[in-house]
């Protein structure tokens, strides 16, 4: 998605490992990029709670580090955020200034690379979103998937409330966003909520994902009845006035983004 905006440097674990400051600030002085995209994170919510050193030092201690070494350099940084880093509590869709509380061990990491990216005092994006899901990687729609291949019944939670987002959708957006370059982006750098239109739960996310099929049975279960190490926010709504006034568009409603996810061909890889 990014390529047509100029040479991309794209570096996975292997040739980066974020977990390491001077690694991300040998890597950063060796490439001396304009724009930083951060589409990396430490996401395993459960296992979080017993990796507690390793989440923090990817999903906070990174994004500030990167933060810092943009702005030493004068790039521009985006980064992705969560719904997690709120309690759950609200009834309408959290602003981007609406009081933080995470939950989890996830969050509360999250929490802080955000603030830590604020705190560099670098130009940055950070974009808030939720639920991601794509045709690659470990996320919902695969496990769905492939639970539904091997059983009769999914026992699933359906009082957990937020939005699906598909991982391309997010890309196209991101590289519109930073289709105008990194100077007309100076003004416009903040924080804000990137997520597809609409809201479900977690039961009416599978159920769309399955569409008519007869099997599995798909059976709605309250949070209490499918305990995890890690708590998850009972309401996760992300409000996107202040994205769609800042860049003028929206992305699409989150059936529509899975309709287009679903009846795209497979992929091997994805952004």
């Amino acid at each position: 998605m990014l390529a047509p905006l100029g040479r991309v440097v794209a570096v996975d674990r292997a040739a980066l490992d974020l977990a390491s400051p001077d690694a991300i600030v040998a890597k950063m002085r060796e490439i001396a990029p304009a724009i930083v995209v951060n589409a990396a994170a430490y996401t395993a919510v459960d296992r979080a709670e017993r990796e507690r050193d390793l989440a923090f030092a990817v999903n906070a201690t990174a994004p500030g580090v990167i933060a810092e070494e943009a702005k030493r350099l004068g790039a521009l940084v985006v980064h992705y955020s969560t719904d997690y880093v709120f309690d759950g509590n609200a009834t309408q869709p959290y602003a981007e200034d609406a009081p933080t509380g995470p939950l989890s061990v996830y969050g509360q990491s999250k929490l802080a690379g955000e603030r830590a990216v604020r705190a560099s005092g670098a130009d940055a994006l950070v974009f808030r979103t939720s639920w991601v899901y794509g045709l690659a990687g470990a996320n919902f729609l695969l496990t769905i998937r492939r639970l539904a291949a091997e059983r009769e019944e999914l026992r699933v939670v359906d009082d957990q409330v937020g939005v699906p987002n598909w991982s391309r959708a997010m890309a196209r957006a991101t590289a519109r966003v930073l289709a105008p370059g990194r100077d007309a982006l100076r003004e416009r750098c903040g924080l804000y909520h990137l997520s597809s239109r609409g809201s479900t739960t977690w039961y009416g996310f599978a159920r769309a994902i399955l569409g008519d099929a007869p099997r599995p049975r798909v059976v709605p279960i309250a949070t209490r009845e499918y305990p995890t190490p890690a708590r998850r926010p009972a309401y996760g709504v992300l409000a996107t006035d202040k994205f769609e006034r800042a860049f003028g568009f929206a992305l699409p409603e989150w059936r529509d983004a899975l309709s287009e996810c679903l009846g795209g061909p497979a992929v091997s890889s994805e952004p």
